[in-house]
C-alpha cells in the first residue's frame, strides 16, 4: 500500500495510526523539518520513503530512520542536509538497511568507507558531533514562508530518464509517466532479489547516475 501526502504544510513526520500494510510513503513538497521517533512502531512495513525538497537541516534529524528496519529507498533531495559534509556516508552509517539512497544504488565501496570513517572510538565521536542537532523545536522557526515547489533538477530528469528507460512493460511505463506528470520523481532502481542486489554489490560495477 502507498499514502501520497506530498504538496502540504506537514511540518514534522509524526503521528500515525498503526499501518501495517504501508510499504511506500510519499512526503515531496512539505516543510519537514523534524522526524519522529518510534516510526517502525507505526510503519512496520514501510520499504521506501520520499522525503523530497523539505526543511531537514541536520544529520541528527535522520537518526529516528534507524530503527525502521524494513526501510530500503529513501529520498532527502533538495533538503538543507544534503548540503552537509559527510551526508551520504553518514546516511549509510546510520540507516544501513537503506539500499537506494536519492535514487542513487548504495555501493559497497561506499558501505566499506562509511564502516572506516565512524569505526571505533574516534568514528563514533564524529558521528555524535556532526550529528549535533537543535534541542528545541519551534514550529515554523527558520522556515521559508512561501516554499515553492521545486521542479526536477537535471539530476531528476536522468534518474526519471533511467527508469523509464529501464520499465520491462507498458503498465510500468505508463505507471512511471503517471507519477512524473503528478510531479512525483520514480527513479529509484527497479526492485531485485536479495542475492542479485548482493552480486551486483560485490562486482561493484559502475552505475550510472540515478539508477
Amino acid at each position: 500500500d502507498a499514502i501520497d501526502f506530498s504538496d502540504n504544510e506537514i511540518r514534522k513526520l509524526d503521528g500515525f495510526p498503526l499501518l501495517r500494510r504501508l510499504k511506500t510513503l510519499l512526503m515531496n513538497n512539505n516543510r519537514i523539518c523534524r522526524i519522529g521517533e518510534s516510526l517502525e512502531q507505526a510503519l512496520p512495513s514501510l520499504t521506501e520513503l520520499i522525503l523530497t525538497n523539505n526543511n531537514i537541516a541536520e544529520l541528527g534529524e535522520l537518526d529516528p530512520l534507524a530503527t525502521i528496519k524494513s526501510l530500503t529507498y529513501l529520498s532527502i533531495l533538495r533538503n538543507p542536509v544534503t548540503n552537509k559534509k559527510h551526508y551520504r556516508l553518514y546516511v549509510i552509517h546510520k540507516v544501513p538497511q537503506v539500499r537506494v539512497l536519492d535514487f542513487q544504488k548504495v555501493k559497497l565501496k561506499e558501505r566499506q568507507e562509511a564502516e572506516k570513517m565512524f569505526k571505533g572510538k574516534r568514528g563514533a565521536q564524529l558521528a555524535k558531533d556532526i550529528a549535533r542537532r537543535t534541542k528545541t523545536f519551534n514550529p515554523g522557526a527558520g522556515l521559508p514562508t512561501d516554499k515553492k515547489k521545486a521542479g526536477p533538477s537535471p539530476g531528476d530528469v536522468e534518474a526519471i530518464k533511467t527508469a523509464i528507460a529501464n520499465a520491462t512493460t507498458l503498465a510500468e511505463v505508463e505507471r512511471l509517466k503517471g507519477l512524473l506528470q503528478a510531479g512525483q520523481i520514480p527513479g529509484r532502481e527497479r526492485k531485485s532479489g536479495p542475492s542479485e542486489d548482493a552480486e551486483e554489490e560485490m562486482e561493484e560495477d559502475p552505475v550510472p547516475n540515478g539508477s
